[in-house]
């Protein structure tokens, strides 16, 4: 696992790129502030943003959508997610993880790192950093992501070995970095990226259905005692201690 470093100070006077700056607004990670830019919904002190590469700070007006963003302040959560509700900020469907979190921190525009569907539960990290969520994200840095998952029947010792060499998804081989038997139905599976219901997927492709997936670790971050629902806020040097070196919550 590469160790990330935390920024030692942020200094809003000092001009940086407007995607940079659109994720210190909470708005996400740079690609999706990019987005905003691209379309067209950014203006800086009333002229449409031309390329994400424009070089602001707080002394700018930045709009999007007609509203002025400013910088937040940081905010670093981690979840024991519920089972039942989303990772999403909106759904018309659906109770989000934004919407059980209390109402002093809707303001903050918090996001969920990564994704656990619906029917999962487990460790989520929530934050407005759009840096931030990228470096827990993306594969250079190695942080995997553990889960306990409770299969339909018991796993064979021939089916555990197929999946730790890798089952193939839309054309594309997915190898988990480990998958172990803990007893009977039980398993521990550790994955690399995490994409969409990846381990649900992979054990459909060998005859198995996922009846329960809790995600106990993002990286050396380990759920041992926090509740489903409940949340604990940490700094973004302690959250990334935690996640590297190891830590439980």
């Amino acid at each position: 696992m590469k160790e990330i470093t935390a920024d030692a100070n942020l200094h809003y006077d000092k001009p940086i790129r407007l995607n940079k700056y659109l994720a210190m607004c909470g708005l996400g990670s740079r690609r999706k502030a990019e987005a905003l830019i691209v379309s067209g919904r950014v203006k800086v002190d009333g002229e449409i943003a031309a390329g994400p590469w424009i070089m602001v700070n707080t002394s700018y007006n930045v709009e999007v959508d007609g509203k002025i963003v400013a910088p937040l302040k940081n905010l670093y959560l981690v979840m024991n997610k519920p089972r039942n509700c989303v990772c999403a900020v909106v759904d018309s469907r659906y109770t989000t993880v934004i919407d059980i979190l209390p109402k002093d921190l809707i303001r903050h525009r918090l996001f969920p790192v990564g994704r656990l569907d619906k029917n999962s539960s487990g460790l989520l990290i929530l934050t407005n950093d759009g840096d931030f969520a990228q470096d827990i994200i993306h594969p250079r840095n190695g942080i995997t992501k553990t889960y306990r998952v409770m299969l339909n029947k018991p796993m064979t010792s021939g089916d555990l070995e197929k999946w730790r060499k890798g089952v193939y998804l839309d054309d594309r081989l997915i190898k988990p970095k480990d998958v172990k038997i803990l007893s009977d139905k039980w398993c521990v599976i550790e994955i690399y990226e995490g994409k969409k219901r990846e381990i649900r997927r992979m054990a459909e492709c060998l005859g198995y259905k996922v009846v329960e997936l809790v995600r106990i670790k993002i990286g050396r971050l380990e759920l041992k005692t926090l509740d489903e629902g409940c949340f604990l806020k940490f700094s973004k040097d302690k959250l990334l201690k935690m996640i590297c070196n190891g830590g439980v919550v």
